[in-house]
């Protein structure tokens, strides 16, 4: 977790605290002033009430604007909001990603229920009580736009009766070489499945074992070290078989056997080895049983920041991307996404193949835990940037109904993304399903599910040459 977002979420939970002491001060002067059973009854109707509508992690005022800026040259027009239509003023651009940007005003239902808005036979939500600028994904729908019938309402909220839609237009990155660099297991997929099985020329580079948080494994009779091993061993695996799912083969996929959470103090200090925090191994060869080729780490299997660098230096040398596929440094603020995609750019530097372009990703947000919003199925408008971003491109790629199950299926196989819910979160999601008319998939319980199997994904391209 980044600082900043330890920083948020330590303020939230500081909130939370003053608040639960201030309801628990009324609740005592309930009880002893006027009946025992009232304050049950208030503390239990509390705490329904928390659970429908104040759990979410949101760490920053629905009504604060949304900060975007698209690159020069960004073809964009003024369009109306009228009779349920979107109505261009100028024909539209070429181009295969389109965002509109526009105000949302939530109703008083919406501070209650999600507020979303309608767009052609999509659906994309926003946070609860929104009144702010905010970026809807029009992407796929060109040809209802441009003949003047893409329908559009809001449901909870009200939209702004005047609109700017911005068109970019990108090659089909899928067609060239492309190496994914993932963090973990599961990042591959989560970010770029939709992507890579369409992709001829792909490597999935995975850098972490993930052999962290591996408490569920000590049921199976296992001390903490050991129950890391079989975890880290188990999502290994995945890195490599999960991709042969979407048509890469495991010539391709290469498992570097790094350790969780070590990523960004190996940069800090290159020359030193820092082993697994949780089974303390300090060797990396084991996890490269099956890795299709020889890498400078092989020879002394220091998990130290100069190998990694040096392994990401020889992958760029061997297959040659032309695009890599890498976590947004300033939007992710996992702490290994944001060293990843640092270990990257200093690869770079070292190797002698230069990529054109980065296609950045974000699995994670600094301040808010549900994006993308609502059920899953349906388009991802882009998330929150409460401040500005560097100007980068976008790129916004569909998923057929097909592929978007092929990748619900493909995160089923993940050892991280199994298993249901703890009981409390159960209940939630049944309170939240009959409060607050939220849904799940039924592909599977973790929230990945919902907030990655949509008819989006969403890549911000930033031009590394010229």
């Amino acid at each position: 977790m980044s600082p900043r977002k330890q920083q948020l979420l330590s303020l939230h939970r500081r909130h939370k605290r003053l608040v639960l002491l201030c309801g628990a001060l009324f609740l005592v002067a309930t009880a002893v002033f006027v009946a025992w059973w009232l304050a049950l009854l208030l503390l239990l109707c509390g705490w329904v009430a928390h659970e429908a509508w104040f759990a979410d992690h949101l760490f920053y005022s629905p009504r604060t604007d949304y900060q975007y800026r698209f690159p020069d040259g960004t073809a964009q027009q003024t369009v109306s909001l009228d009779e349920g239509r979107v109505k261009l003023t100028a024909p539209l651009a070429n181009g295969d990603t389109l965002f509109l940007e526009l105000r949302l005003i939530s109703s008083w239902l919406g501070r209650w229920v999600d507020p979303h808005v309608l767009i052609g036979g999509d659906r994309q939500d926003f946070e609860r009580g929104v009144r702010g600028r905010r970026f809807l994904n029009l992407s796929g729908q060109e040809a209802a736009l441009a003949a003047g019938q893409l329908r559009i309402r809001g449901c909870h909220c009200r939209l702004s009766a005047n609109a700017t839609l911005y068109v970019l237009r990108n090659p089909d990155y899928a067609e060239k070489r492309m190496m994914i660099v993932a963090p973990h297991a599961d990042d591959a997929e989560l970010a770029a499945f939709g992507l890579y099985r369409r992709a001829a020329g792909v490597s999935i580079v995975t850098l972490t074992q993930g052999e962290t948080e591996a408490g569920s494994y000590r049921r199976l009779g296992l001390d903490a070290a050991a129950a890391a091993r079989l975890k880290g061993r188990l999502r290994t695996w995945d890195s490599l078989a999960v991709p042969l799912w979407g048509g890469v083969p495991q010539s391709r996929c290469v498992q570097l056997g790094y350790h969780c959470m070590q990523l960004s103090a190996m940069l800090a200090d290159p020359g030193s080895p820092f082993p697994s925090r949780e089974s303390g191994d300090a060797d990396v060869r084991e996890a490269r049983r099956h890795n299709p080729l020889s890498l400078p780490a092989d020879v002394d299997g220091l998990p130290c920041g100069g190998n990694l660098v040096a392994d990401l230096a020889a992958l760029l040398d061997h297959f040659r991307p032309q695009v890599v596929v890498t976590p947004h440094p300033q939007l992710d603020p996992h702490v290994d996404h944001v060293a990843a995609t640092r270990a990257l750019e200093l690869a770079m530097q070292q190797s002698a193949w230069q990529p054109e372009v980065a296609l950045l990703y974000a699995n994670h947000l600094h301040d808010n835990d549900r994006w993308p919003m609502g059920p899953a199925g349906n388009g991802t408008a882009l998330p929150p940037a409460l401040t500005a971003l560097p100007v980068d491109g976008l790129w916004s790629p569909l998923l057929s109904s097909t592929a978007q199950l092929d990748k619900a299926m493909a995160l089923a196989m993940h050892h991280d993304l199994q298993g249901g819910l703890r009981c409390k979160l159960r209940l939630r999601r049944q309170i939240q399903r009959a409060l607050a008319a939220r849904r799940w998939p039924a592909t599977g319980d973790n929230e990945f599910f919902r907030k990655s199997v949509r008819r989006h994904e969403i890549f911000w391209v930033r031009r590394l040459h010229g």
